[in-house]
């Protein structure tokens, strides 16, 4: 058994607990000691980070050979096409190679937690929200899929990690879980959670919800 750390980062945090040019880290959200990320999430990006201090679970969580899928909702500029929605889900030729075969929808609606800033938007300015979820972890590999396809990234969040998801934990909330280590070749099983979760002073819980 491990323990694993369920964080929903917020916009603009490191995935490290220390940085020389004064970003915020994880360390202004979770003070227990010898936790790792498991896997990345952008800085400029929001959602689902997991952390383990355990490095077997550490490694059956990143390493691509376990292919995890990983949930993303994103905020496009413009009012995504089908087409554009069709060749996602195919796959898009990037400078390293074609992406692989992907679910993409529309989400008709959102209600999330504001970011904080806010994206940079004018009033007149069409965007459009689509639930993408992709089995690899390239480099920036979302905003450029959907860069590539016509429709800039403004805001990702990531929502799930295979069975793991944000489950009402606002920016800055974390939560435990106990963790079975699988055999190789299959993924970790989640035990009995520990349901306790940290709150930041001062958050709300929103609801959240979704139309296609």
């Amino acid at each position: 058994m491990a323990t694993i750390v369920l964080l929903n980062k917020p916009f603009h945090v490191l995935c490290q607990f220390t940085d020389p040019e004064g970003r915020n880290t994880l360390a202004q959200y979770i003070q227990q000691p010898g936790l790792y990320a498991a896997g990345r999430l952008d800085y400029d990006s929001e959602g689902l980070l997991l952390l383990t201090d355990n490095g077997k679970l550490q490694q059956q969580v990143s390493d691509p050979k376990f292919k995890l899928e990983k949930t993303y909702w994103v905020q496009l500029d413009g009012d995504i096409s089908d087409a554009a929605i069709a060749q996602l889900s195919r796959g898009v030729e990037l400078k390293d190679g074609i992406t692989r075969p992907a679910s993409c929808q529309r989400l008709a609606s959102t209600e999330l937690w504001p970011r904080t800033p806010p994206i940079r938007q004018r009033n007149n300015d069409v965007t459009s929200w689509i639930e993408l979820k992709i089995r690899e972890g390239r480099n920036r590999q979302v905003r450029r899929m959907t860069a590539a396809v016509g429709f800039p990234t403004l805001r990702l969040i990531r929502m799930a990690i295979g069975d793991w998801s944000l489950d009402g934990l606002l920016p800055g909330e974390w939560r435990c879980e106990q963790i079975k280590l699988s055999a190789t070749g299959q993924q970790p099983t989640t035990q009995r959670p520990r349901r306790s979760i940290t709150r930041r002073q001062g958050r709300t819980k929103p609801s959240a919800s979704r139309s296609r």
